[in-house]
């Protein structure tokens, strides 16, 4: 299914993207607690308002105690196995000491490893509110906090990866190109010979085309492999929204 237009006619104004951010976010999450979730994990969306709207998809990893079978040994279920490609990015990941942004605390003992972030108008919108943003997702990093951001905003002009290389203070080679205004990135953070490194996997979407299958990491050692355009499907469906722009 291509990529509709949620923010210009004819789908807007009468449809609402706030809508189909949220319902697109439990999508997400419906599919990584169904089919991709080993044992332990959980995933929630989270809304956020308060002038903005920001939707998240939160993995956690539980810290309740596991199952034990009658002989009293540990019943634990392997995770999925699955190999992302070779990250087409890497940057160095060290951080300043003194950087530090909460974000999320779990309740119940949960450990936040994973985030989706689906961007707003208003993550686009000012310099302060790309900085923001940026800034969480170096928070969610510096953790090991695997993270994906998915960028179909058309009426922004700007570009939120460019902007976590640019407050990391690494390359330009790290930098998506200036006309990439609708993309996805996927990031891992990862400790290698002593150093530490975020891979990064890019894709640039674009109106009429479909969305891309891309890693999403839980801390360093796991990787699912999410199908944006399965989920995005899911979306639109449950909406009624048309099958193409």
């Amino acid at each position: 299914m291509p990529l509709l237009d949620h923010f210009r006619p004819p789908l807007h104004p009468q449809r609402h993207w706030e809508s189909f951010h949220a319902n697109w976010a439990g999508a997400m999450a419906d599919v990584l607690n169904e089919d991709l979730l080993p044992e332990g994990y959980f995933a929630e969306e989270q809304a956020h308002s308060g002038g903005r709207i920001e939707i998240d998809v939160a993995t956690f990893e539980s810290a309740a105690p596991p199952a034990t079978t009658k002989d009293g040994a540990t019943a634990t279920l392997p995770p999925r196995v699955w190999a992302p490609p070779a990250p087409a990015l890497s940057m160095p990941g060290v951080f300043p000491d003194n950087f530090e942004v909460q974000i999320f605390r779990g309740e119940g003992g949960a450990t936040l490893v994973a985030a989706i972030e689906l961007i707003s108008p208003a993550n686009k919108d000012r310099q302060d509110a790309r900085i923001a943003f940026a800034a969480k997702c170096a928070s969610y990093l510096a953790q090991g906090i695997g993270v994906l951001i998915v960028d179909i905003v058309t009426t922004r002009r700007a570009n939120l990866h460019n902007e976590l290389v640019h407050l990391l203070k690494r390359e330009d080679h790290l930098l998506l190109p200036a006309s990439t205004d609708l993309y996805a990135v996927a990031y891992r953070s990862q400790n290698r010979q002593d150093a530490e490194w975020i891979d990064i996997w890019p894709a640039t979407l674009a109106v009429g085309q479909p969305l891309p299958l891309l890693p999403l990491a839980l801390g360093a050692e796991i990787c699912l492999p999410l199908d944006l355009e399965a989920t995005y499907v899911k979306a639109c469906r449950r909406r009624r929204l048309p099958d193409s722009p």
